[in-house]
């Protein structure tokens, strides 16, 4: 997204928003205003000292005093143009992803964020990168960990995309939030009932909608992706990759991890690339 469309949409949604700043264009002083006065004739001979240019240089209407912005405006400000281009690339409406890091990572200043930069809670179930453990549900949770807040914006793309129970969002429209929120809920992601209206509150209040529209008028002659589907009743058996998990490939296929050990035989968690197991309970 280019820097003037990005200012200008954030813009609109700082000026429309609930509890936004007020100062957020950056204006010119009444000092500088009244030097550009024209001033009057001196009779005096001018001294040849450099001329200073400060009151001279014009400040952007574009131009935002971070300073002055709130927390989720500053949240907005910083990963919007994350959010839209994992909204190109694997087709999650942008608003959603913003709403959901804003409710999650609490505006990026929550203590589990602030440790791990995990925007959006997820857990290790499987993770073979770095780990913190924190208070959740349960006292000191395994919580994945990573080096840059982009990582963690591209795990959240790939745990929706990659995951079956999750397919069916995909067949909303982008632009279609309501029914994104409710079908996360509904899924699964988050135990909280008020889940869905929590996240259609903030794409509401900050105009978090905003940035899929921009995402789909690019995108115009370019259909967003949609994961592929593995039916149940078309597998039997799944072949071990590399990188899997028995936590991913229970996933994929509507399993627990102890539904698949049983049905499996396993008596651990250790599985090896090219070994079948059986997806199928019947």
């Amino acid at each position: 997204m280019k820097l003037k469309t990005s200012l200008y949409i954030l813009l609109v949604i700082l000026i429309s928003s609930c509890g936004s700043s007020k100062k957020s264009v950056a204006t010119i002083s009444k000092k500088t205003e009244a030097s550009r006065e024209v001033p009057r004739a001196d009779p005096r001979p001018k001294e040849n000292k450099e001329v200073d240019r400060t009151e001279d240089l014009v400040v952007s209407e574009a131009e935002i005093d971070l300073a002055s912005l709130s927390p989720v405006d500053r949240y907005i400000y910083d990963y919007a143009g994350v959010a839209q281009e994992e909204m190109r690339l694997y087709g999650i409406p942008a608003s959603i992803k913003i709403a959901q890091g804003i409710l999650e990572s609490g505006s990026g200043n929550g203590p589990l964020t602030r440790r791990s930069n995990n925007h959006f809670g997820i857990k290790c179930n499987g993770w073979q990168g770095e780990k913190v453990y924190h208070d959740d549900d349960e006292a000191q949770e395994c919580f994945r960990k990573y080096n840059d807040p982009k990582y963690s914006f591209r795990d959240h793309s790939l745990f929706l995309f990659e995951r079956n129970r999750y397919a069916f969002l995909f067949d909303y429209k982008s632009d279609d939030y309501t029914s994104w929120a409710r079908g996360l809920k509904r899924a699964g992601y988050a135990t909280d009932p008020r889940y869905p209206q929590k996240l259609i509150s903030l794409i509401e209040r900050y105009n978090l909608n905003e940035f899929d529209k921009e995402v789909l008028g690019k995108n115009a002659d370019m259909p967003l992706p949609k994961p592929q589907r593995v039916s149940n009743s078309d597998l039997e058996f799944y072949l071990v990759k590399k990188g899997d998990t028995l936590y991913n490939i229970s996933e994929k296929f509507d399993l627990t991890v102890e539904e698949l050990k049983l049905i499996n035989r396993l008596k651990h968690d250790h599985i090896q690339i090219g070994q079948e197991l059986k997806v199928k309970t019947r």
